[in-house]
């Protein structure tokens, strides 16, 4: 298994996943960066665009910043990015 590298912007009109830029996914979300609810905004995103319980989605690096490495159970990177790029 490998992380997705991701960047988040916060705050966004609607959620979505935008596009890839520089190596990582561009997801937005209407949450706002605080206490943690954009990242559980980006987790939810992603797990319902990939069809997996959202417990399945964590993130492992860069909890506090845009950038941010995502890591989806039972699928590596590439498949992860494919289906979200779709």
């Amino acid at each position: 298994m490998t992380d997705l590298a991701i960047r988040v912007q916060p705050r966004a009109k609607r959620n979505e996943v935008a596009e890839e830029r520089a190596g990582a996914v561009v997801i937005r979300t209407t949450a706002p960066p605080v206490e943690g609810k954009a990242n559980e905004a980006v987790c939810k995103l992603i797990a319902k665009r990939l069809g997996v319980p959202a417990g399945h989605v964590r993130i492992t690096r860069g909890e506090t910043g845009r950038d941010k490495h995502v890591r989806v159970e039972g699928m590596d990177a590439e498949a992860v990015r494919a289906a979200l790029l779709a």
